[in-house]
């Protein structure tokens, strides 16, 4: 049973690696060309994907400028992060209290919020 679960863990950790260089671009790779790495990776079990997680690789986010602790995102971001979705909600909701103001001073019927109306 500890055999089985060391072979287990040994080709997972092969796999890892090799995926993990496998898609990492060539200006990311410290040390040896990328064909070596993937042939080290594949040759020697445990050290070369070892290796390759601690050395291997150029983990500082440099190309892409993206900061330490996560790759950075681009595309849409969420709405309330976006400053000017946050800048039109602003102005909606002044437009509709100033609205409810004016209909309330007209005469209207003015409701306030709970009353179910």
């Amino acid at each position: 049973m500890p055999r089985a679960i060391l072979a287990l863990a040994s080709v997972a950790l092969t796999i890892f690696a090799l995926a993990d260089c496998v898609q990492t671009e060539q200006d990311r790779v410290r040390g040896i060309p990328k064909w070596a790495w993937i042939v080290l990776i594949v040759l020697l079990p445990w050290v070369g994907p070892i290796t390759w997680l601690l050395v291997g690789k150029d983990r500082t986010g440099g190309v892409r400028g993206g900061r330490p602790g996560g790759p950075r995102r681009e595309g849409p971001t969420a709405p309330d992060d976006d400053p000017e979705f946050l800048r039109r909600l602003d102005e909606q909701i002044r437009r509709e209290r100033r609205e409810r103001e004016r209909r309330g001073e007209d005469g209207g019927d003015r409701t306030t919020p709970g009353d179910g109306a």
